[in-house]
């Protein structure tokens, strides 16, 4: 006998969805003009949210792999001989390197520093010639300008620009560098634009559920007699309520329909374009196979329950909660 109820109870409430969800639909219909404007509505706020979000997280993308990118590069003096293990003596005869390590050592013992490599002076050279061409190939043996090189990587980008100023001051450093200012300022301007981009995403979502919110209350301002008359009859104001948050419900699907649209056109664009060249510099944008049907899944869900909480706002007018 339980079982029999309790059977009936689900077959009850799955009926009950599907009318509430028939008269949701009814309803749209019924209201035509009003549920255009939500929706034009939803449409506008949610192409700014998807815009808005996928520059705000691609921002932080980029700050992150530019911060795993940054490092100390720790210019040795002209004569130095910290990574040799042997030294020729002006006899000519080859001895043990009093001096070899110490200012590899000393860069291991700063606080903050992950790990020390050694580049000289010819391997500085190569890179030199691939990013600036070959007007550098004569410069061989004591020709060579450039300087035998530590490149530090530290545990944190927050510890990049305290280790290079302990760094360039032990002895036979000739410098030390990460960037400088040039850095600072990248960093701090990607910084800004997560913040003001943070703060106009949550302004956006305010105005959407707003938007619906007084959209939806004009149709029910129509049918405020009909509420009360169900209130009358004894109509609980959950059965009432089902419908008009179904209602908004649907205006935030379909409001997100053209900006999912806009989203996998605008971002394949602009990755195909892009990212190539980011690529080469050791950062990139997130993958478009996957973000773009992240940010569109995401578009629907907050376009249903923005959509939802604009017709319980619109409601308290008429139910008690």
């Amino acid at each position: 006998m339980f079982v029999m109820k309790r059977k009936e109870s689900t077959v009850t409430m799955i009926r009950r969805f599907f009318r509430h969800l028939g008269e949701s639909i009814k309803n749209l219909k019924r209201n035509l003009l009003s549920t255009l404007t939500a929706v034009f509505s939803v449409m506008i706020v949610l192409s700014l949210l998807g815009v808005f979000g996928s520059v705000i997280l691609n921002t932080q993308k980029l700050a992150s792999d530019i911060e795993k990118n940054i490092q100390v590069n720790v210019y040795l003096d002209p004569d130095s001989t910290d990574a040799s293990e042997t030294v020729k003596e002006l006899s000519g005869q080859i001895v043990a390197n009093k001096d070899y390590h110490k200012i590899y050592n000393a860069l291991t013992k700063i606080k903050g520093v992950d790990k020390v490599t050694f580049s000289s002076k010819e391997e500085q050279k190569k890179q030199l010639i691939e990013t600036m061409g070959s007007s550098f190939e004569t410069a061989t043996g004591d020709a060579n300008p450039l300087s035998d090189v530590y490149i530090v990587q530290t545990k944190s980008p927050d510890d990049v620009s305290r280790v290079a100023k302990e760094a360039k001051a032990i002895q036979g450093v000739d410098n030390a560098n990460f960037g400088g200012s040039d850095t600072e300022i990248l960093m701090a301007t990607m910084k800004r634009v997560q913040f003001w981009g943070i703060i106009a995403t949550a302004l956006l979502t305010i105005v959407a559920v707003l938007l619906i919110s007084n959209t939806i209350r004009i149709t029910i301002m129509s049918r405020a007699t009909e509420i009360q008359i169900m209130r009358l009859v004894g109509a609980k104001n959950s059965y009432i309520r089902r419908p008009y948050l179904m209602e908004g419900a649907w205006i935030g699907a379909l409001g997100a329909i053209i900006p999912s649209i806009l989203i996998y056109v605008l971002y394949h664009m602009v990755y195909s374009t892009l990212n190539p060249d980011f690529v080469k510099g050791g950062i990139s944008m997130y993958d478009a196979d996957w973000f773009v049907y992240a940010v569109i899944g995401t578009l629907f869900a907050v376009g249903i329950i923005i959509g939802s909480i604009g017709s319980r706002m619109a409601m308290r007018r008429y139910l008690k909660y």
